[in-house]
């Protein structure tokens, strides 16, 4: 798991040492996200299935596509599709992936890279490994997250955000033990480099065998943890934690995770992806690929799609690998 790294995790800035009067955040289910497939076939997990929207606010959906190690010609995409009313949060950890939006907009990410596009008001986009890829094949590995937009920025331009991993701020434990990785918002002080509508906090963190990890949380953020690879607890009664698995906490200041001593041979640490954010509290209508406030307006969104105002697909294109399927 090539997430950007370093050498030495003790040159990094240290969280504080949390007092005894903090108020830790109790776990209030643990799901497992059920297994499908995306795009034009490759391999994802539900990460939020099963989980009320209310719990999530203000996220939608969270997809862990793969991890999945292609032949030579197996490397898979999604096609052309539309997106409204929120924003796509695309966090490669293994591979290489391309991304073009009707916008303009564009780019590649890889290793520890993360592709922000807010679609507002609307646009087409596509996302497909890169010809050489297809070709070699490889390990493909990373997550899409949506981020609701609140109705007053529903209709905003689309904007696109292309953050390299390099660009994360970097922090550890006071005993070393933990790599986190701040992509967006802020964890005691130290400031992601993700611009976003709405006020959340997104992190990686790598968590070694056998230690623990007690962060800081702003009190007025919902708190999602989800297990990229490795077993462990959260919470301080110790809940276990596994690969697929999703922790959704109740209200507190800062939670608590503890990697087990011993791992499996492909997962050698626990590999978390927190999600935090201020809930909006809106209506939500949400049906493919809109996120709206009403039933109405989802229809005036198909609509438009289907008139061509949410933009066409640009004459040189990213080639993709066949078929008609779409993120929902």
């Amino acid at each position: 798991m090539p997430a950007i790294t370093v050498d030495d995790v003790l040159v990094l800035p240290r969280l504080p040492k949390l007092d005894e009067s903090t108020t830790y955040r109790p776990v209030r289910r643990v799901t497992t996200a059920p297994s499908g497939y995306e795009g034009e076939g490759f391999p994802v997990r539900r990460a939020f299935a099963g989980v009320p929207l209310t719990e999530l606010d203000p996220f939608i959906h969270l997809d862990q596509m793969g991890e999945v190690d292609y032949a030579p010609g197996e490397p898979k995409g999604t096609a052309w599709h539309p997106h409204r009313g929120f924003e796509t949060v695309t966090y490669m950890i293994d591979g290489i992936m391309d991304h073009q939006d009707s916008q303009g907009g564009g780019g590649t990410i890889t290793d520890g890279d993360t592709q922000w596009m807010t679609a507002g008001s609307g646009l087409l986009h596509i996302e497909a490994p890169p010809e050489h890829l297809v070709t070699s094949g490889g390990l493909f590995h990373g997550l899409q997250l949506w981020v609701n937009l609140p109705r007053a920025a529903k209709m905003n331009p689309p904007r696109y955000q292309d953050i390299r991993g390099r660009e994360s701020a970097l922090l550890t434990t006071p005993d070393g033990g933990a790599l986190i990785r701040v992509i967006a918002g802020e964890i005691a002080g130290h400031q992601g480099p993700g611009s976003t509508h709405t006020p959340i906090t997104i992190a990686h963190v790598t968590l070694q065998p056998g230690a623990e990890l007690s962060l800081p949380w702003r009190p007025d953020f919902n708190a999602l943890v989800y297990v990229l690879a490795g077993r462990g607890t959260v919470g301080t009664d110790r809940r276990p934690i596994h690969l697929g698995q999703l922790a959704v906490h109740g209200p507190g200041d800062a939670l608590r995770f503890t990697a087990d001593a011993k791992q499996d041979s492909n997962a050698p640490a626990l590999e978390l992806y927190l999600m935090g954010g201020q809930p909006i509290r809106e209506p939500v209508a949400h049906y493919g690929p809109f996120v709206m406030n009403t039933r109405d307006e989802l229809i005036q969104a198909f609509e438009d799609y289907q008139a061509g105002r949410l933009g066409v697909i640009p004459a040189e294109r990213l080639p993709h690998t066949g078929g008609e399927g779409s993120r929902p």
